[in-house]
Formats: C-alpha cells, sequence, structure tokens
C-alpha cells in the first residue's frame, strides 16, 4: 500500500499555531483572469513568508505535458526551470498567521495527495482551508464581479446565492479536495470570481482583489491590496480606451450590460451565459482583446 508520507517532507521547525486558516490554489486548472494566481502570488510578493512543507513535484508531476524551461547557451545548458509545490508560513497585515499552499497542479496520484495533504494539515492544526479562482462569464466588466461560493457546510458560505444549479464539470485537484476532506468532516470552502469571458485569457487584477476580499470575508484575514488595485484601475483605464476606439466593441459590452442588468433585475430567466442580444461570441470578443493587450505589451517593452 502506498504511504501518503513518502509524498510530503515537513520543515525542521514547524510553528505552533491554533487553528490557522490555510489558503490553496494549483496551476493548471481553469483560472480566468488569473483570479487565484495573481491574488495569492501578490500575497507572496507583499508579505513575509517562509516554506513549512513541501511535496514530491518528481512524482506528482508529468513532465512531457509540462516540459521545464531549459536555458541553453552556445555550447552547453546553463539553467533549467524547477517547480515547487509547497505549504508556507505567511503573517497578514494584522500579524495572524497563515498557511498559503501553492504550485502546479498534481498530474498523478491524486488521491494519495489528498491524504498527504490531510495529514500536513492535521500536523500544523489547520482549522479551515480555503481556495479561490476564476471562471468565465458573459458578464460586462463595467458591472461589479459577482462570485459562486461553495462549501463544506452551509453556515459557511450563509447569505451568499448561486448562479448555478446541478451542473457537471471535469474535476481538479483543488475541488477534489474540497470534496476528499469535507467528507471527513473538515471546514473547506472556496470562491469561484466570475470573470468576463473577453478577458478570460488576460491578467486581470480585479479579479484577483475581488478573491482576496471574498477570503477576507470568509477568515477574518486582511490584506495588502494597494498594489493590486492599482493594477486593476490601470488595466480598466486601458480596456475602455480599446473600446472606445471600436465600434463593434461598444456595441457589444452594451449589450452585455443589457443582458446582465436584465439579469440583476429577475427580467432574464436564463443564466448569464446565455445570448439574448446580437454580438460577436466570446472567441471574438477575447481575439480583439488579446490583439490589444499583445500590442500594449509590445509598446510597454
Amino acid at each position: 500500500m502506498f504511504d501518503p508520507t513518502d509524498l510530503y517532507r515537513l520543515g525542521e521547525e514547524l510553528p505552533e499555531l491554533t487553528d490557522p486558516v490555510l489558503l490553496y490554489h494549483f496551476d493548471g486548472f481553469v483560472d480566468a483572469g488569473g483570479a487565484g494566481r495573481l491574488a495569492f502570488g501578490h500575497l507572496l510578493d507583499e508579505l513575509e513568508h517562509r516554506v513549512v512543507a513541501t511535496f514530491d513535484v518528481d512524482r506528482l508531476l508529468d513532465y512531457r505535458s509540462r516540459r521545464p524551461i531549459m536555458t541553453f547557451d552556445t555550447d552547453r545548458w546553463v539553467e533549467a526551470e524547477t517547480s515547487q509545490l509547497a505549504v508556507h508560513l505567511v503573517h497578514d497585515t494584522t500579524g495572524t498567521p497563515f498557511l498559503l499552499m501553492t504550485g502546479p497542479e498534481p498530474d498523478r496520484e491524486w488521491e494519495l495527495f489528498i491524504q498527504a495533504v490531510g495529514q500536513v494539515a492535521d500536523r500544523l492544526g489547520v482549522g479551515k482551508m480555503v481556495t479561490v479562482h476564476g471562471i468565465p462569464m458573459a458578464i460586462p466588466h463595467t458591472r461589479p464581479l459577482g462570485l459562486t461560493a461553495h462549501a463544506t457546510r452551509p453556515e459557511l458560505i450563509s447569505g451568499q446565492n448561486s448562479s448555478f444549479g446541478r451542473v457537471q464539470v471535469p474535476g481538479s485537484v483543488a475541488a477534489m479536495l474540497e470534496f476528499r476532506l469535507g467528507a471527513e468532516g473538515r471546514d473547506m470552502l472556496g470562491y469561484a470570481v466570475h470573470v468576463p469571458h473577453y478577458l478570460a485569457q488576460a491578467e486581470y487584477p480585479q479579479a484577483a482583489v475581488a478573491a482576496l476580499e471574498a477570503v477576507t470575508k470568509g477568515t477574518g484575514l486582511v490584506f495588502p491590496t494597494n498594489g493590486l488595485r492599482g493594477a486593476a484601475e490601470k488595466t480598466t483605464a486601458e480596456i475602455e480606451e480599446q473600446i472606445q476606439g471600436s465600434a463593434e466593441l461598444s456595441t457589444a459590452i452594451t449589450g452585455l450590460e443589457q443582458q446582465y442588468d436584465a439579469f440583476a433585475e429577475g427580467a432574464l430567466q436564463e443564466n448569464l451565459m446565455a445570448e439574448t442580444t446580437p454580438m460577436p461570441t466570446g472567441d471574438e470578443l477575447a481575439a480583439q482583446f488579446e490583439r490589444f493587450l499583445a500590442e500594449r505589451d509590445e509598446t510597454e517593452s
């Protein structure tokens, strides 16, 4: 029988914590606008942290589907990227300690990995686990971002409505963690930020801000967000500039606004993925914005 303890290593000096929150996000699954990646990457950039546990990525990853970038210089290999899937000890702006698990989503041994995470959580005394990511929705960027909350107990997300009924979707390690560990009686919750579908492939800092605000509401942790908010304002201004220069985009956004407002007022009975007005498809809108973002990057470089 395989042993989950073989999948991780704990640090030599483990902190003594009381019911800390463990935030987690894995790269590789749907994350529209980079909501989860930007949010938790921002926390690691802004807050002091240290690694307290690592997982064996050599066993968990399929390198043929995620080939690491290597650098060849003249006549030899001089550098190779390495991946890390780790748990970090972090303190929020009030000094409250919490844990943050980030890294690539495992390709294999999901069930064993989940058992390993459960053991690490037990050793560190985790009281609650929270994840965030972005999902593409037919909404305009000119309206407040919504989110779908989910949890292992209704009390953890009381008062929050869902835009979905019963649906089947491809699984992820993050979702499987919530499902399996929740069945053991652990408190698990997550937030899926609704990101405009035409911005799903771009970095959308406003989605990361919404994600961190949701985590604060659900956990009481307080995070620095000024940098993200500044990036969000800049991105919004650039998007508006692009829209003003295109009658087609302007018409499409207006259509999305009308559809969203009708849905919010209850006049539209279908979900936000419904197409109620003639407009470019999500792919067509995304293509136009991708060209805009590429041109912007070329200008800034």
